[in-house]
């Protein structure tokens, strides 16, 4: 049975651009560039992470763009273009399923230390007199005084070597104390254990704000794309004004500049590392939400023949220049500390995930108004995450309810089920050794190997087998005009090639998961390696099936699968419902048949 309710679309011209602002300019950019840039030697960074955006990002992302407005489905549907390849739809679901239960947690993080920040007017972690502070906790002021005693003078010793010795003697003293900052995010926020066999308790007030962040993330799309549409306006422009703001303040930071240095002026040696190769492909496809179905889903909400091409161009412009701003805001912060602490930039703070959770905490302490700017902080990052969040989500409900129409009519409520389940699947990642957890899934579930294959295999489903020649000719149907080849070359080859690099690197240099010093045990790279391979398998599996459903010799069943299902050069009135409702049937049907 078909639902007769028509599909939307969204209600303004600018909501899709405004959404895909939301999505793709997230998380990713505050959170996750400013953390890879300062544990791959800042500037260094940069070179491997631009060639990938060339080469891999932008193409893909107008690929899955077009590919959603030219078919108006969500990211199963689209794959009537090369029926052999839906399972890259449904390794994509996957992959958006497994982002959707742990990546919210980093909301739950911030909503906990915003609210922190405003409930007294003296930050918890800038003092070491709370019931979570250790024997070993120091302030900063303290740290300063404890140096100052212990300072090597050039007249007190002849030679340098004495001298290297003092200064060795000093950093092992420094090193036995910790800062209240650090304190606060391992022993009061996380209370995290020391194995990742020793999962401890669960953190109730974690769990309270992972629930608060849920029930935000339904309300943002319950109501369908009209709704979300509008949300975004605040969701997506909101966060840039905060970022303003405190992109002008930690620029009037004394030793912001050093921190800025350190993020543009390379260490070329960095460059022969895999690590780093493998962190700026992979930050680039995470970064702009590649291969999730989102921006599949947001496409095929669009008219017919909107400019998607154009939007993209802004769209990079956009996510490029809020990565770079928010490089400036966290690394001015780090110079900020380091010239106060008195220590290299590189000794400043522990890199990994919570970088932003200890640098900024530690610099805004030291500010009047510490509470202010520190609240203002996570504001942002709650705001930017969720709009990333709640559009994520979009593309998958998109996915599920464009597969099974029947779903449509009870949207709201399939909607509120799969945040529940999501939000039960996340629970381990806010128990006292949630963070071991979350550090599984950040490196196994939604990036790296797995994003990397399911990429390759969505361009070359498109360039290869649909035809990168035919597409361009869609291409030219919906915007009126022929794109310049080089993205063609892109999808055809570069891409690929691209893909297929990093992924083979990836595994000639594989290093086992880490959380700083810690290593995981065997058994949790396997349930890791089982993640990854929940997406990865999705794609070979879906080949089997459907090429055993088929008759005929080798050659009629290859046919049957490659040969696309969907109408080309039609182009659609946005108005004509009984166009849309026949399109929906006709869909629903091949894959019947299929």
């Amino acid at each position: 049975m078909v639902d007769s309710k028509p599909r939307e679309k969204w209600s303004g011209s600018a909501d899709f651009l405004f959404s895909c602002i939301g999505y793709a300019i997230g998380l990713g950019n505050v959170w996750r560039f400013p953390y890879l840039c300062y544990q791959h030697g800042g500037g260094a960074f940069l070179i491997p992470y631009y060639v990938t955006l060339i080469c891999g990002g932008i193409p893909l992302f107008f690929l899955e763009v077009a590919l959603g407005q030219y078919t108006s489905i969500g990211g199963l549907g689209i794959w009537r273009i090369c029926p052999m390849f839906k399972g890259v739809g449904y390794a994509a679901a996957i992959i958006a399923f497994w982002l959707n239960c742990y990546y919210i947690v980093v909301l739950a993080w911030a909503l906990y230390y915003a609210y922190n920040s405003v409930i007294s007017s003296i930050l918890p972690w800038s003092t070491c007199t709370n019931w979570w502070n250790s024997p070993s906790c120091r302030t900063l002021p303290q740290m300063r005084n404890y140096s100052s005693l212990l300072t090597c003078s050039s007249i007190q010793f002849k030679t340098n070597a004495s001298m290297m010795v003092c200064l060795k003697n000093v950093t092992d003293h420094l090193a036995q104390f910790t800062s209240p900052v650090k304190e606060f995010w391992e022993r009061n926020a996380l209370q995290i254990t020391d194995d990742i066999s020793e999962p401890g308790s669960l953190r109730i007030p974690l769990a309270i704000t992972l629930g608060i962040s849920w029930i935000a993330c339904y309300f943002c799309i319950w109501k369908g794309v009209r709704w979300t549409g509008k949300v975004v306006y605040f969701t997506s422009m909101f966060p840039y004004l905060l970022l303003f703001i405190l992109l002008i303040r930690g620029l009037t930071l004394e030793g912001a500049m050093d921190g800025i240095k350190y993020l543009f002026i390379p260490d070329l040696t960095k460059l022969k590392t895999s690590a780093l190769w493998i962190e700026a492909s992979t930050q680039i496809f995470f970064s702009y939400g590649l291969g999730l179905g989102a921006l599949v889903a947001l496409g095929s909400y669009n008219k017919y023949h909107k400019n998607c091409y154009r939007d993209t161009l802004i769209l990079a412009a956009f996510n490029e220049g809020t990565c770079l701003i928010s490089g400036f805001v966290i690394f001015s912060v780090i110079g900020f500390m380091a010239k106060t602490e008195g220590r290299k930039i590189s000794e400043v703070a522990d890199s990994g995930p919570g970088l932003a959770f200890v640098a900024y905490p530690a610099a805004v302490a030291q500010l009047p108004f510490s509470p202010f700017w520190s609240a203002l902080f996570f504001i942002m990052i709650i705001f930017i995450g969720l709009d990333s969040q709640f559009v994520t989500m979009e593309g998958f409900i998109t996915a599920c309810v464009d597969e099974w129409p029947i779903l449509r009519r009870r949207k709201e409520l399939f909607i509120a089920f799969v945040c529940l389940i999501s939000y039960l699947i996340g629970l381990p990642t806010v128990t006292q050794g949630g963070m071991y957890v979350f550090k599984i899934l950040d490196y196994y579930s939604a990036s790296g190997w797995c994003l990397l294959v399911l990429l390759f295999f969505e361009c070359i489903s498109v360039s290869w087998f649909y035809g990168a020649d035919r597409f361009y000719e869609d291409i030219k149907d919906m915007i009126g005009f022929y794109p310049g080849r080089f993205w063609k070359w892109c999808w055809i080859v570069f891409t690929p090639l691209l893909c297929t690099s990093i992924a083979i690197f990836s595994l000639i240099e594989y290093e086992p998961v880490k959380y700083k010093n810690y290593q995981f045990p065997k058994w949790a790279e396997y349930i890791g390696w089982c993640i990854a391979l929940s997406s990865i398998l999705a794609i070979p599996i879906y080949i089997i099936i459907i090429y055993s459903r088929q008759t005929g010799s080798f050659k009629e069943r290859w046919k049957k699968i490659t040969t696309p299902t969907i109408d080309r050069n039609r182009s659609i009135d946005d108005n004509d419902k009984e166009t849309k409702q026949r399109m929906l049937t006709e869909h629903t049907t091949a894959m019947t048949n299929l």
